[in-house]
This record gives C-alpha cells, structure tokens and sequence, in this order.
C-alpha cells in the first residue's frame, strides 16, 4: 500500500480556490494497482480542469447523448452504466485518487470506451468544461451529508449549484439524486422543488422509485440491511 501523497505519484486533484468546498481531500491509501492504473489509463481516460471546454466528439469520436456523474466514489456503479448503456457516453468527476485508480483500471481492463474521467472540483469543472444545454442526464448518488448542522453550508446541493446544473442539461435532460441520510433528502426535494427550471418526475413533493439505470450499490445494500432507508429524486429540466 502507498500513501497517495508520496512524492513520487505525479496525478493530483484539480481545483481553484474557494472559500467553501463540499468535500475535504483525504489523504488516503492507494493500492499498488490503482496507482499503476494511471500510468497505464490516465492517459486513455483522463480528462483535466486545465484544458478547458470540453468537445464530447472530439473526446469520445461521434455524437451520442452526454451523461455526467458528480462522486462516483469507487466507480462500481459508473463503470455498470457504461457498460450497460453503450449508446451514451459517460463523463465522471471524482475527488479522490484511489477511486479514481479503481475506476480507470477496472474500465480499462474492460476495454469500456463510452467513459471519461476528471479527477477535479466539480464545479469548477461544471463552469469551464461543460457546455450549456449539453448534457442529456445529470447524476449526483450519495454526496457527503455532512450532517452536523454547522456544516450544512458545506453540502453541494444548494440552490445556486442546482441552477448551474439546469443550465447544463439539454431541454427535456435528467437530473437524479439519490441520498440514504433522511435530512438531506429532505434538503434535496425543498431546494430541487422552488427551481422552476425543473419539474418532478414522480409529482410535486414526491421522491421517485430507484430508475432502472441506477444500479444499487453495496453501499446501499449494506445501509438497506441496516435499516436505513434510500431516496432518489428524479426531475426533468423544462
């Protein structure tokens, strides 16, 4: 096991100063095999804040529908929708190295093509790389809670970023949500709910049952077993 800080590992995470981070960067542990899997897939797979706008031909060969996935943790679950839905291409934004190394990996042994990966802020990202009206679904599963009430501020899902994500999304694109702390979903539907750019799936007020494209997690399994619940919120931009 080596320290992702040691000096002799070149990839870090992207980012701009800002007064409030929705996510603090661990100094984890890295596997031998995810720190080889950026010599051997960054290169395939990485994508970087610094470069700028980002041109989904150029990047993936064709046009197809554009997906974007905001903390995809491990990447268990990016990697399954990309595999399973080979007709859209599949950008994900993750903090962390390790699951970055995992994703990249994983995704490369497979040979998936249908899948990028910034290892960076993602609002940043959102404001210089993605292109208004160009994604056809947004995708944020199980963000940092950050359920003392002193940090609140710190949780991604505020108005000002759920505004930034509808001028994203192409007319008639997806955005989900899903949490299993009860007090974010709460959050979540009250803040989705006063933007008038969406409009709720499953009816005013309602969460929606989990969409077939969402895989469910061992996460989630484990916390199901635990007796904790899961809320997905699904809205369609008007």
């Amino acid at each position: 096991m080596q320290d992702e800080s040691a000096q002799d590992f070149p990839y870090r995470t992207e980012y701009k100063k800002k007064s409030i981070r929705s996510y603090v960067i661990r100094a984890g542990r890295m596997t031998e095999g995810q720190r080889r899997a950026f010599d051997n897939y960054w290169g395939g797979y990485g994508l970087s804040l610094f470069d700028g706008p980002l041109r989904p031909r150029e990047v993936f060969g064709r046009e197809a529908p554009l997906v974007l996935e905001i903390g995809f943790g491990m990447g268990d679950s990016l990697l399954a929708m990309a595999e399973a839905e080979p007709d859209k291409d599949f950008i994900g934004i993750e903090v962390h190295p390790p699951g970055v190394g995992r994703l990249i990996n994983n995704a490369g042994k497979a040979e998936v093509k249908n899948l990028r990966v910034y290892m960076a802020d993602a609002v940043d990202v959102l404001n210089d790389c993605i292109a208004e009206a160009s994604l056809d679904r947004f995708q944020l599963y199980f963000p940092d809670p950050w359920h003392k009430k002193k940090h609140h501020k710190r949780r991604i899902v505020q108005p000002e970023f759920v505004r930034l994500i509808c001028s994203k999304l192409k007319p008639g694109g997806l955005l989900h949500m899903a949490t299993d702390w009860e007090n974010y979903a709460e959050h979540m539907l009250e803040v989705l709910e006063a933007e008038e750019l969406l409009e709720n799936t499953a009816g005013q007020n309602q969460y929606a049952p989990r969409p077939p494209f969402r895989p469910e997690t061992k996460f989630e399994r484990r916390g199901q077993r635990l007796g904790h619940g899961v809320w997905d919120l699904l809205y369609r931009r008007r």
